[in-house]
């Protein structure tokens, strides 16, 4: 076991973001008593919050493999797995961390959004519904129920689900672009473009450019010839979605 003082140490500089420090003191803890699961955990944990993903995989599953019974090891690999974007693994890893604790819902949910993200949607919808059994009212789930619907192709379900993930979280952006792509999918165009036009008012960075290019594919799919025209301009046509002077048909 690590020392009381070492570890108190330790967790003090990771809880001021200190991780360099962290990284120095967990040296000297292994190297005086190697071993340690707690100090790889440590330095995984610093190591992740650094961006050194490879290197916080290595420690995770070094803590993994001294004490496998820990839970909070497992979640940690998971997280490490899903920043590697190795959400496959991920899933994996949140699915058998939700059989050890039945009634845990988060975890599920964990596995759903995974299960999404290494384009397995079935399996994800199927997480999905688990967790709502647990708790009808889990945002993350619903979202992740709508999510995968749609992309399964089940239009009238992923609207059922987005509205019931909107309801729970008025206004929330996540639930708000889940429910245009399920219209969308739907054929209810004009609404869709609607909520992506304000969306697009209010997101911002990367966010804001996923759904413009939504609001471009479905433009093409539905606008005049006319309308067609501002495609061949990206400037033009955000400032008259941003606008809400477009229309689908």
């Amino acid at each position: 076991m690590t020392s009381l003082s070492a570890f108190a140490s330790v967790q003090a500089a990771f809880e001021r973001g200190d991780h360099q420090q962290v990284l120095r003191l967990t040296e000297e803890m292994l190297a005086a008593r190697p071993g340690d699961d707690a100090a790889h955990e440590l330095r995984a944990r610093s190591l992740l919050a650094l961006g050194r993903i490879d290197e916080a995989e290595r420690e995770v599953a070094d803590a993994v493999r001294l004490d496998p019974q820990e839970l909070r090891y497992r979640e940690l690999l998971a997280e490490v797995l899903h920043a590697r974007g190795a959400h496959r693994d991920a899933a994996n890893e949140y699915g058998d961390l939700a059989r050890t604790a039945p009634g845990q819902a988060d975890w599920t949910v964990a596995e759903a959004h995974e299960r999404l993200g290494a384009a397995q949607p079935e399996m994800g919808v199927d997480a999905a519904r688990r967790a709502i059994r647990l708790d009808p009212r889990d945002f993350s789930a619903q979202l992740a129920l709508a999510q995968g619907l749609a992309r399964t192709g089940d239009a009238s379900g992923a609207v059922e689900a987005a509205t019931r993930a909107a309801a729970l979280r008025p206004g929330e952006p996540r639930a708000r672009e889940a429910l245009a792509d399920a219209r969308w999918l739907a054929e209810d165009a004009p609404a869709a473009l609607g909520e992506f036009a304000a969306l697009a008012g209010e997101l911002q960075g990367r966010d804001r450019d996923r759904v413009v290019r939504k609001a471009r594919a479905l433009y093409r799919q539905r606008a005049g010839w006319a309308g067609r025209m501002l495609l061949v301009q990206p400037s033009l046509f955000e400032f008259a979605l941003r606008r809400g002077w477009l229309r689908a048909r």
